[in-house]
């Protein structure tokens, strides 16, 4: 049955066809909500509450055809949301690779993680969702647009400055100047 049949059929209230639409996306939506919210727990809060807006919203959905895009879109509000409520508290963050290949240096796998987390921890909420969207997940700019409900532009400006603060914070501290007039500190 295609996408379209079941998004009528859910909108209509069919349980069996709403769980047939996002059963494929779930391990998508989730993984995009821990990379937008760094907790785990959070990530299925939000997920669970992209599902409860997705079923109370689907019979106003005006084109059928974009129903994934839509549920990213809502997935990133709910993250986002979340991520506004829990601002004061403090957010311990656990990466897990969503298809990564096995590596043989650990230590080096390790240190990179270590290193993309600093830099993700240093971007709003935001920026975090147009990064993990485009380059964890592989969607392109414009999908990562659509999903986030933003224009193409604004896409790559969020991109590309969450890129800089990214560069800015891996990398490696300045190597200190040596003291001048010959004696050594």
């Amino acid at each position: 049955m295609d996408q379209r049949t079941l998004v009528d059929q859910a909108a209509r209230g069919d349980h069996d066809a709403f769980a047939r639409l996002v059963d494929p996306s779930l391990a998508r939506l989730d993984a995009a909500a821990r990379l937008i919210l760094r907790d785990p727990e959070l990530a299925r809060d939000a997920v669970q509450e992209t599902l409860i807006r997705a079923w109370r919203d689907l019979p106003g959905l005006r084109d059928r055809a974009r129903f994934e895009a839509w549920l990213h879109r809502l997935t990133v509000n709910a993250c986002l949301d979340l991520a506004r409520r829990r601002r004061r508290r403090p957010i311990e963050v656990e990466l897990t690779p969503i298809d990564a290949p096995a590596t043989t240096d650990v230590s080096s796998a390790v240190a990179d993680r270590e290193l993309i987390d600093r830099a993700l921890r240093g971007l709003d909420p935001g920026h975090r969702a147009v990064v993990a969207l485009h380059f964890l997940l592989g969607m392109p700019l414009p999908e990562v647009a659509a999903s986030l409900g933003i224009p193409v532009g604004t896409a790559k400006s969020r991109l590309h400055y969450a890129l800089r603060a990214m560069r800015v914070t891996a990398e490696p501290p300045a190597a200190q100047a040596p003291v001048t007039g010959g004696q050594v500190a």
